[in-house]
């Protein structure tokens, strides 16, 4: 029970920083009792719609999204919905993952900050794309958003080493987008676990991975709590 109330509050938090990097790309999500949902197609590697409960009404939540063109993506936060009859596949499983509130078990060499002006926002999207041509996807719109904080670990030179974002909600602050330039997530999550602890002492934290980052989290003394999976339209 206590593992499915996280899964919950992982869910909606999610939601709530989709719905900031939906709108900074001028597409505004809505929430349902069910769902979160987008009328048009969101921004790259975004959902179209976020299930928030158990056992969400498959035809209504496909009704609310924009299937007329392949590539809707539907994220079923408990892993229970089959939309292969609606033409969806599934794109990926993932782990939900969840942290007491506390301090990084491990000290960082980097320096922690939060991003808060364009010329970080740049360095630190350049760094999360490295090289793959989508940096534009973290807009100066995210700067202004009070629930989103974009966390970077500089190195000794200055350099943006390794980021996040922390999105906080009204009982847990979610993490996505990790990475490192070199070494990896296990180089990462010290300095952001750090970040975190001071930003927010008092909440846990919680978001999903799979695979080597999946590994890499349990490391760091996450607890992976239950599946997701995304499916695809198309």
């Amino acid at each position: 029970m206590i593992n499915r109330l996280m899964i919950q509050a992982g869910a909606r938090n999610n939601a709530e920083w989709c719905a900031p990097m939906s709108r900074s790309h001028g597409v505004t999500g809505e929430f349902g009792s069910q769902a979160w949902t987008v009328p048009t197609r969101p921004p790259l590697y975004y959902p179209d719609a976020v299930t928030l409960v158990p056992g969400a009404d498959t035809g209504a939540l496909v009704d609310r999204i924009d299937t007329a063109v392949a590539g809707a993506g539907i994220k079923d936060s408990f892993a229970d919905l089959d939309l292969s009859g609606a033409g969806f596949e599934v794109l990926f499983h993932a782990q939900w993952i969840h942290r007491p509130a506390g301090p990084a078990a491990t000290s960082s060499d980097l320096a922690w900050d939060v991003v808060d002006d364009l010329d970080s926002l740049r360095a630190w999207a350049l760094a999360w794309d490295d090289g793959d041509g989508n940096a534009d996807l973290f807009r100066a719109e995210l700067l202004e958003d009070p629930g989103t904080s974009l966390l970077v670990g500089y190195s000794a030179d200055g350099q943006v080493a390794a980021g996040a974002v922390a999105s906080r909600s009204e009982s847990v602050v979610g993490i996505s987008n990790v990475f490192a330039v070199e070494g990896g997530a296990d180089r990462a999550w010290p300095v952001l676990l750090d970040a975190v602890h001071r930003l927010f002492p008092a909440l846990p934290v919680v978001g999903y991975e799979h695979g080597a980052d999946l590994d890499a989290a349990v490391r760091h003394g996450f607890e992976a709590i239950g599946p997701l999976r995304v499916w695809l339209h198309g």
